[in-house]
């Protein structure tokens, strides 16, 4: 937190320049910034400009998400309603439920898309607006503060509709990318311990591969036989008969295509680990998806996660999915900042700006005690990875996140009960499994029907 605050300083220095004025303003914001937070900044690690802003994108993106998981808290009503003369003068179920989700996230995304829109075809920090993205911290608080305060003045009318169609179009297309990056994360496990194995000619790495890939494909066996299980019958359930077996089937042939001799040919980096983590995973959205099937006659959980005593909205999948959704968050900037830096000019060490947040008491250069935290300005030549894909992924994941808490839900006959189950949910969850057989498919067969084309 320290470095977020240090980069305050940042911002404020550099508007030094232009005038006399912005001078003065200036120092009063170091003032706030690095020099009354420089005991703090001390204790933290030196770092790269770049990491430091993707650490405060994603705190700001943690905090809406914590904002609402406290609105869909069912103590939360009861609260409001102990605080004299609120809700007879306040419409307090315009903060609480799926209603104020909706609202949090609605000003996540508009906060994330506006950064999205100034960082666009950013090329380096040289560049005026790179400033905006890597410090100004407190200014761009104060701008979400706003925009959270100004979502909940927006009137209801068709808001909550026309929102949840916009979260639903902006929620399956950020699941697009986590299978594209999850599919991309597989091939990348696989080569690098393969390449391992080739280099040192360790059997280790061999091994690992191997109880790796026995392990994954024993998980996707045995969540496809806890579903026959639990969530079949021998008379009924045949559309949960159909999701394990078709699911199942097809993870099966996949396995068989990616170790066909024609496609080791064409794709020598596929194999057996990148099918098993994506039957593993395939399987886990389909035992998910069951799992928010409506009713009880086929989904024996049903009962139990609409009953009185449990939370409404924090259930087991929630919670494993906004786990798995902050990973993927965080998994997604470091591939795409690994993507750009390696088709960047790398510069020498020698060109690498060491800027020092520091305290100037009126002293001289020569004077100057530095105190603060260093940031090391790595983007001089050209930006670690792209800002505004950055932000446009943040702003997906915003309305992802609104999904997920309240399970792609209907506003029609809203109540915390059916929160946890939803055919829509598990359509969605269903497709994204198909989805994601359908493009590592792709990866398997693209460069055998078009040989004269590199994929990568």
């Amino acid at each position: 937190m320290g470095s977020l605050l240090s980069l305050i300083g940042i911002g404020s220095a550099a508007s030094c320049l232009p005038s006399i004025g912005g001078c003065a303003a200036s120092q009063i914001a170091c003032c706030c910034g690095s020099a009354a937070c420089s005991l703090c900044c001390k204790a933290c690690p030196s770092c790269q400009n770049s990491t430091a802003s993707r650490i405060g994108y994603t705190l700001v993106l943690l905090l809406g998400f914590i904002l609402s998981c406290v609105m869909l808290s069912p103590n939360i009503r009861q609260k409001l309603n102990k605080v004299p003369h609120l809700c007879p003068t306040f419409d307090c179920d315009q903060v609480v439920g799926y209603v104020a989700v909706y609202r949090v996230c609605f000003a996540m995304f508009a906060f994330f898309f506006i950064m999205a829109l100034i960082t666009f075809k950013i090329r380096n920090s040289k560049d005026p607006r790179a400033s905006i993205h890597n410090g100004f911290w407190a200014i761009k608080l104060l701008v979400f503060i706003a925009l959270l305060v100004g979502a909940f003045y927006i009137p209801k009318g068709d808001f909550s509709r026309v929102w949840m169609y916009i979260g639903m179009i902006g929620g399956f297309l950020f699941i697009l990318i986590q299978l594209v990056l999850l599919i991309d994360f597989a091939y990348s496990w696989s080569q690098k311990w393969i390449g391992k194995y080739e280099e040192t000619d360790n059997k280790i790495w061999f091994i690992g591969l191997a109880v790796c890939t026995g392990g994954l494909y024993a998980i996707a066996l045995a969540i496809t036989i806890c579903g026959f299980i639990f969530y079949t019958k021998t008379s009924g359930c045949g559309l949960n008969k159909f999701f394990l077996s078709f699911n199942f089937i097809i993870a099966v042939l996949l396995s068989l295509i990616s170790i066909h001799p024609r496609v080791q040919e064409s794709q020598p980096t596929s194999g057996l680990l990148q099918a098993s983590i994506i039957s593993a995973y395939s399987m886990y959205l389909t035992l998910s998806a069951m799992s928010n099937e409506p009713g009880t006659d086929c989904n024996p959980g049903s009962s139990f996660l609409q009953s009185d005593s449990f939370a409404p909205g924090f259930d087991t999948q929630t919670v494993l999915a906004a786990i798995f959704l902050f990973c993927t968050v965080v998994y997604s900037c470091v591939r795409t900042s690994a993507k750009s830096s390696s088709l960047s000019i790398q510069s020498d060490d020698a060109d690498i700006e060491e800027v020092l947040l520091i305290e100037n008491n009126g002293q001289g250069d020569d004077d100057v005690e530095y105190k603060g935290q260093k940031v090391y300005d790595n983007e001089s030549t050209e930006v670690a990875y792209n800002y505004s894909f950055f932000h446009f992924t943040y702003a997906l994941a915003s309305l992802y996140i609104m999904m997920m808490l309240t399970n792609w839900y209907s506003p029609e006959g809203a109540n915390f009960k059916t929160l946890t189950s939803s055919m829509a949910t598990v359509w969605v969850k269903m497709a994204s499994s198909w989805a994601c057989f359908v493009l590592f498919g792709w990866t398997l067969v693209a460069p055998m029907l078009f040989p004269d084309r590199e994929f990568h």
